[in-house]
């Protein structure tokens, strides 16, 4: 029990800070419900439900990855976040299907909704909470990607940059974009509806969340199915050949992969060296590879290994280097 407390300490900030944001959110939200029977709000609670028992699972699960591998387990723990994922997209499905059913009932079957201004309230504090989320989240993937920028950066430019966040972050920054929209989406719904009497725009919005929650489903689910199988991870394995390919004493590149392990990367390559160095030279450079590589962005394993140069080019995938990755970093 100790060690899983410890691991905790190690999961993923910005979804926990999101699941307990949304938790209160939820709550918030499911109060506002029951004492309005607002069709948007129920689509609104849902929402949050989902996306904190999500983010919950997300962050257990990103402390579990970082467990030390074992005997019976020597390639470590870091699919366990795929799979968690995996798991956890399954809840916002099913509370997806319920704000679409819901927002149909609303649409062919207008009722009319009470406690316009409670509505009002919650939606507007939701949507300063899930910004504040959403932000945070930004901010985190602009870290992990090595990408400084301005105030704004973490609600514009981090867009760019999502494909080098870790899972765990990437889908806190997804929820909550969706949160936000969604919340927004339900207050301009709320509101025509009360000042107009068109009441089926609140089923229509409520469909509308939910096919956006939908969206997130499915690109979550494709995106951790690649990881749990075993997916590369190909701008960082040319960013590393253009390390090693930089280094004076390799030769060539006779293998390399870079294979996603969760939240991190594991590197295995075959290079080519000088066939006269001796034990000791050629033990010295391969822990200097290792350490090199282990440097680098999200790498935690390497394994590198050698052949003797045969004065032929084997390795012919190096290209422009990505400028979505951080500098090279070398000893």
């Amino acid at each position: 029990m100790s060690e899983f407390f410890t691991l905790l300490k190690g999961g993923n900030k910005p979804s926990l800070y999101a699941a307990l944001t949304n938790t209160f959110i939820a709550i918030m939200k499911g109060v506002a419900f029951f004492f309005t029977g607002n069709v948007a709000m129920f689509a609104e609670t849902m929402h949050s439900i989902g996306d904190a028992a999500n983010q919950f699972f997300v962050f257990i699960g990103s402390a579990l990855s970082k467990k030390a591998p074992t005997p019976r387990f020597p390639n470590g723990f870091g699919r366990l976040l795929n799979i968690v994922l995996l798991g956890a997209v399954l809840i916002v499905g099913i509370m997806a299907y319920e704000t679409i059913v819901e927002g149909w009932h609303q649409m062919t079957h207008p009722v009319e909704a009470e406690g316009f201004i409670i509505s009002v309230i919650v939606l507007v504090i939701a949507i300063i909470l899930e910004t504040f989320v959403l932000y945070k989240a930004g901010k985190e993937i602009l870290h992990e990607a090595g990408v400084k920028g301005g105030a704004l950066a973490p609600l514009t430019t981090s867009f760019a940059h999502m494909n080098r966040a870790k899972p765990a972050t990437k889908l806190v920054f997804m929820e909550d974009l969706v949160a936000t929209s969604g919340g927004v989406l339900a207050l301009i719904a709320v509101l025509v509806a009360h000042y107009t009497g068109f009441l089926a725009i609140e089923g229509a919005a409520s469909i509308a969340i939910g096919l956006m929650m939908f969206y997130v489903v499915a690109r979550v689910f494709l995106e951790n199915a690649r990881g749990a199988i075993g997916e590369t991870d190909e701008q960082m394995t040319n960013h590393i050949a253009h390390l090693l390919t930089d280094h004076p004493e390799v030769k060539d590149i006779r293998k390399l992969e870079v294979i996603k392990e969760g939240e991190f990367l594991h590197v295995e390559t075959k290079v080519e060296v000088n066939p006269s160095l001796n034990v000791h030279e050629a033990d010295k450079l391969q822990d200097l590879l290792a350490d090199l590589i282990l440097s680098q962005p999200s790498v935690n394993d390497v394994l590198v290994s050698f052949d003797a140069d045969d004065g032929q080019t084997h390795w012919k995938h190096v290209s422009t280097r990505p400028e979505s990755l951080p500098p090279l970093k070398t000893n």
